[in-house]
Parts: structure tokens; C-alpha cells; sequence
């Protein structure tokens, strides 16, 4: 009884004194008023020791900004160096400097993880290249650029979902592993057991390449919806465009008989996801439109204000015919836009996205529908073009007449495989079509970053980090 007397006593002590309130680095710079008791934990950015007084910066990738540390000189250690991980407690004040709102005056520096400053292959206030950090795949994420890229990539990724959710669609999760070859180019990667060296799943199974004929599966029990997901491509490519992993936003519509309903979803989302990084990450956008592509913020902002243009296939194989300059891949009626006719259409339609539509029939899947038209047969598709990029967006009406789909699947001697897919004809069949949005060609977009492997996370494949 006397213990639990004393016990309580000591908590009633306890609870006298102040506690410290845990802030990340962006709410402490966002305060609006001083606090006595503050704690914050992060990465030392930089160190300065003067005579009278000990001056640190810590990040913790919140924000891009770090937060000034002032503290007397003899809380200075000697581990208390440049990428150390550090716990700092003391009192958020005012800061008299001009470009920050609040600092926080140290009363006690614990350093959590020292960082051996000799080998660490980032340097204090060193600009690094984005070729010398994509060296380090597992340490480039403390590297400012990259932590502004993964803070961006974050917010499009949460204002994609909430743009779909916003607008009635359900989200899908669609398989990974698959057997269906959707775009029909067979650059999958096959899933083997590596022992018997033979089908994991006694059927030749593949990592996916594309979410869309699951998701027009569920679109024959929903009206509208979506996925957004990891798809691969066994291209034999280190090229700046290539990536054999990436993220694929994908979106079905039924019940559209019209390829400008696609379009307009389309237009709607590049441009709602596009404000809404602009308004929410300023500072980590300007890095990028400072120091990589000084004219792009000038191309956003032209982009969000028009509407995007249209074009046909046809009339873009005519521009390029009559246009002044030599291209590798002479243009022809029947044969695919390779991306230096793309970047070219863009630019002669005055540097904003422009829609595609009508493409050659025996160009494109057995899915598209059919135009019925002559005599140079076409198929209901699309394809969005952005400037500096060339083909961001892809997508169609998907054939909903069964007789057609009977046909071609037929021709193509892919009438077994696709039985099931058939069957979604058969049963309640309605006009639908959808697209697909390549997620990392979108941030190099509106980034303005020539290498498409610096908008990822992690290099696949580095010869430095097997990760």
C-alpha cells in the first residue's frame, strides 16, 4: 500500500513537469507561436561551431526546408557531425532570420547515429549531380533533389487516388502475376520454378504489363473504375525513357460510346493532379524548375490554362511528311509514331498536349474497336503527347460487338486464350473503353528531368546495391 502511495506520488510529480511535444521538422517551421518544451529528431544537414554559439540545420524529409538549431557551444560533441541522426529537445522561438518563421533553441543534443563523415559519399553543402547520386540507390534519398522528388511523388500519388474517388470510381487491385499478355508485344517477364526450370503454375504465368483486361472485368459489375500499380516490360533498354518496373494508373468507363468521354477523363486528371502538386509542394517543384528545367514551369503553366489539342493519326502523318526536318524513322501511313515524331507533333502544335486519335487497325490490340471506316481502316484509340516526352498517356474504346471480337481473336489465333474474354460479351455487354497513365513518364513531365530513372525510388539493377 505504502508503494502504491509513493508510485503515485511520483507520478503526480511526473505529470508537473513539461513535457516535450514531438514535432516534425515542417510543423515546427509552420508554427505560429513559440514553445517551451519541443522535441525533434532528423539528420544533421549541416554543423557550424562559432565561439559563443553552436549552429545546426536538421532535416527529417518533411519539407525541404531544414530547421535552424541554435545551442551553446558546449553541447557540442564530437560525433555531432554532417548526416548524423540526432534528437534535439529545447524551446521553438521566433527566428530573427528573414527566410524562416521559427528555430529551436537547444537545451539538450543526443545523437542517436553517428555517420562517418570520410566515407560518406554525400558532402555538406555540395550540389551533386544527379548521374553521382544515382551511384548510391540505397543513401540518394538524402540527397535534397531526391527527397523533393519522393515528397511529389507522394502527393500525386495520394491526389490520383483522390481524384478517381472524387469522381465515383472504385478502386481495383489487379493482379501481378498473370497470364494474359495484354499489349500483345510478349516483352514479359516469365515466372519459372527455378529448381525444375518449368511453369510455377504449371501454366506459362508473367508479372503483368498492364492492369486493363482485369479492370474491364470489373467494369461489367461497376460503372467506373480504376487501379494504380507496379506493371514490367522485358525490354532489353538502359535508355533514358526504359524502365523494366514502373507504376501504371489504369481507368475503365462504361457505358461511353464516345473516345472524347476518354479524352476528357484524360485532360481532367493530368491536370487536376498536376494543380494540385503545384499548390502543395511549391518549394520542392521550384528545386527542380530552378536548377534542371528552368522552362518548365512556363510549359505547366501554359498547359493547365488551354485545352489540350486533337489530332488524327492521319493528319499528324501528314505534318510530319511536310515537315522541314529529316526524321531517323521516315514517316509512313500504317507504321507507329516513334518518339522523334512525337516530340515534333507536340512542338509544331504549339508546345501543349495533344490527343492522337485513329490509329491504323493492324497497328494496334485485338481490344480497340473497330471504326469500320475505309479505306484505310482505323480503330478507335488514343494517345496523349506531352512536350519533352512524347507518349505519356494510351488508351481506347474497347470492342464491345461480339461478332468483331470473335473475328479478330480468330485471325490472330487467339480464340482459346481469351474464351473468358469472349464471355464478357456474352453476358450484359456494354460500350466502354479506358486508358492507362505511365506514372514516372508523368513526374518526368512536369519535372522537367531528362533521365527517367531519376524519378524513381530505387535504380533497379545498380552494379552498386542490389536492391
Amino acid at each position: 500500500m505504502l508503494y502504491a502511495r509513493g508510485g503515485w506520488r511520483a507520478l503526480r510529480r511526473c505529470a508537473s513537469l513539461p513535457r516535450a511535444v514531438r514535432l516534425r521538422v515542417r510543423e515546427a517551421l509552420g508554427a505560429r507561436e513559440p514553445a517551451e518544451a519541443v522535441r525533434v529528431q532528423g539528420w544533421v544537414r549541416s554543423v557550424r561551431s562559432q565561439k559563443e554559439v553552436l549552429f545546426l540545420h536538421i532535416n527529417d524529409g518533411s519539407s525541404l526546408e531544414s530547421l535552424q538549431v541554435v545551442a551553446d557551444p558546449s553541447l557540442e560533441k564530437r560525433d555531432l557531425t554532417f548526416g548524423s541522426a540526432v534528437e534535439v529537445q529545447g524551446k521553438l522561438v521566433k527566428s530573427p532570420h528573414k527566410m524562416q518563421n521559427m528555430e529551436l533553441q537547444a537545451e539538450t543534443i543526443n545523437v542517436v547515429g553517428p555517420c562517418d563523415i570520410w566515407s560518406f559519399p554525400l558532402k555538406m553543402r555540395e550540389r551533386h549531380p544527379l548521374e553521382y547520386v544515382r551511384q548510391f540507390p540505397h543513401l540518394r534519398c538524402r540527397n535534397n533533389t531526391l527527397g523533393a522528388l519522393l515528397r511529389i511523388r507522394s502527393e500525386a500519388t495520394a491526389s490520383i487516388h483522390s481524384f478517381f474517388q472524387d469522381n465515383g470510381y472504385v478502386h481495383i487491385h489487379t493482379p501481378i502475376i498473370t497470364s494474359n499478355d495484354c499489349e500483345g508485344a510478349g516483352e514479359l517477364f516469365q515466372i519459372e520454378d527455378s529448381v525444375e526450370k518449368s511453369h510455377f503454375f504449371n501454366v506459362p504465368a508473367f508479372l503483368t504489363v498492364s492492369g486493363q483486361l482485369h479492370l474491364e472485368v470489373m467494369a461489367g459489375a461497376f460503372t467506373h473504375v480504376f487501379t494504380f500499380g507496379p506493371t514490367f516490360r522485358a525490354e532489353n533498354s538502359q535508355s533514358r525513357r526504359h524502365l523494366a518496373e514502373f507504376y501504371m494508373v489504369e481507368a475503365e468507363l462504361s457505358f461511353t460510346e464516345s473516345l472524347q468521354d476518354i479524352m476528357q477523363v484524360m485532360e481532367d486528371l493530368f491536370k487536376t493532379v498536376t494543380s494540385t502538386v503545384l499548390s502543395k509542394c511549391p518549394r520542392d517543384v521550384e528545386l527542380f524548375h530552378k536548377y534542371i528545367a528552368p522552362a518548365q514551369k512556363g510549359r505547366l503553366e501554359q498547359m493547365l490554362k488551354h485545352k489540350f489539342m486533337i489530332i488524327s493519326y492521319s493528319e499528324a502523318v501528314e505534318i510530319l511528311k511536310q515537315a522541314p526536318q529529316t526524321f531517323t524513322f521516315k514517316p509512313e501511313w500504317g507504321c507507329d509514331l516513334q518518339t522523334e515524331h512525337e516530340k515534333y507533333l507536340v512542338k509544331h502544335c504549339g508546345d501543349v498536349p495533344v490527343f492522337v486519335v485513329n490509329y491504323p487497325y493492324d497497328l494496334k490490340p485485338f481490344y480497340m474497336r473497330d471504326n469500320e471506316d475505309g479505306p484505310q481502316h482505323t480503330v478507335a484509340a488514343v494517345d496523349l503527347l506531352v512536350p519533352g516526352v512524347g507518349e505519356l498517356c494510351g488508351g481506347s474504346l474497347r470492342e464491345e460487338r461480339l461478332p468483331f471480337l470473335e473475328s479478330r481473336l480468330q485471325r490472330l489465333g487467339l480464340t482459346d486464350a481469351y474464351q473468358w474474354y469472349l464471355d464478357l460479351r456474352k453476358f450484359g455487354s456494354v460500350p466502354h473503353g479506358g486508358f492507362g497513365m505511365g506514372f514516372e513518364r508523368y513526374l518526368q513531365y512536369i519535372l522537367g528531368v531528362d533521365n527517367i530513372k531519376d524519378v524513381i525510388p530505387f535504380p533497379r539493377f545498380s552494379h552498386s546495391c542490389l536492391l
